[in-house]
């Protein structure tokens, strides 16, 4: 009797743990697929939204309005967050590596994010300009890629190319880059007055696409600028997004040929003939997200007479706050501007 009630025992006992391990090896089983459905549906999403972006990129690139601007400025946004989570991405992956050991000195150096790219405009004939702006307040040289890895700040003169080109502007341009290294070139534009408001359109999408900076700066050849007031205003604003920074002003829109700032396209502006509100040309700011904005809606935001007037309106409409900076009227150093005219 005792030995059968052993067996029994021991039987029950042996059926548990069968049943046990079979109800653990379901769970696992069943956690392992829920892990890869959920995986797949990330991943599936993923491959949307990268569609969703090359189609965007394949029509705007070919002229096509694809989407609204709110709706531009939302992918904006999105491909900044994606940016930001592909980095702690790889943070995460470079602590798993080290098993999540932090060192206190591991001998590499994170690539410091720049924090403006500073274009002024430039033409054929102005080398005198430029070489005051480079005694004055441009470094040269080894100072200039000093000025970018301390302080987080390109600048660069920016220009088209002749009408006739490889002639001897182009080629005095060239010689003169070679030399100095501080030019963007765009040869997709012509250096004409006319072109003035395409070139700095070209400007930003050409820097967005070449440097990542939180600000991109458009500033005149005939200036002076304070680069260290002008880094301090920036950097006040860099829990924003879609800023656009200057000294706001409006004015009169001229309808004579004749006039000095002669409209084309005077009509546009009404019986009153007043411009919008904008920053006027000799400095302004934009952030990172409008620099891409205007990248990808090179093809088909319209250009007037004026630089500053067309950048103006191509944020009329939009989710972008102006921000009047006095600072940015350019006066004079003791009035607490950041750049005084030449």
């Amino acid at each position: 009797m005792s030995s059968r009630g052993s067996a029994t025992s021991h039987r029950l006992s042996s059926g548990t743990s069968f049943r046990s391990r079979i109800s653990f090896l379901m769970l696992s089983m069943f956690a392992t697929m829920a892990s890869f459905y959920v995986a797949g549906r990330l991943w599936q999403d993923a491959e949307n939204r990268v569609y969703l972006i090359k189609e965007l990129d394949r029509r705007t690139g070919q002229g096509q309005s694809a989407i609204s601007v709110d709706d531009t400025l939302k992918i904006i946004d999105c491909r900044e967050q994606q940016k930001k989570l592909a980095a702690l991405q790889l943070e995460l992956e470079k602590a798993r590596q080290e098993g999540f050991v932090p060192k206190l000195d591991s001998g590499t150096h994170t690539k410091k994010k720049l924090l403006a790219v500073i274009g002024i405009m430039t033409t054929f004939g102005r080398k005198n300009n430029r070489d005051a702006i480079r005694k004055a307040w441009m470094p040269t040289g080894p100072a200039l890629k000093k000025l970018e890895e301390e302080k987080g700040i390109i600048i660069r003169f920016v220009i088209g190319r002749s009408g006739n080109r490889g002639d001897n502007l182009d080629k005095d341009i060239d010689n003169e880059d070679a030399q100095a290294g501080d030019f963007v070139i765009l040869d997709d534009v012509v250096e004409a007055p006319e072109d003035h408001s395409k070139k700095a359109k070209l400007f930003f999408a050409n820097a967005v696409e070449h440097w990542d900076a939180e600000f991109y700066v458009k500033a005149n050849d005939d200036i002076y600028v304070n680069i260290d007031a002008l880094g301090a205003v920036v950097s006040s604003h860099l829990d924003k997004l879609h800023i656009y920074i200057g000294c706001m002003k409006s004015g009169e829109v001229f309808s004579q040929p004749s006039h000095k700032w002669y409209e084309p396209e005077w009509w546009k502006f009404g019986e009153g003939k007043s411009y919008f509100r904008h920053a006027s040309g000799e400095i302004y700011a934009i952030s990172r997200t409008l620099a891409h904005f205007i990248s990808i809606n090179r093809s088909i935001l319209r250009t007037y007479a004026h630089d500053d007037v067309s950048a103006g309106s191509w944020f009329i409409g939009t989710d972008v706050k102006h921000i009047d900076e006095r600072k940015f009227c350019c006066s004079s150093w003791s009035s607490g501007s950041i750049c005084i005219t030449s």
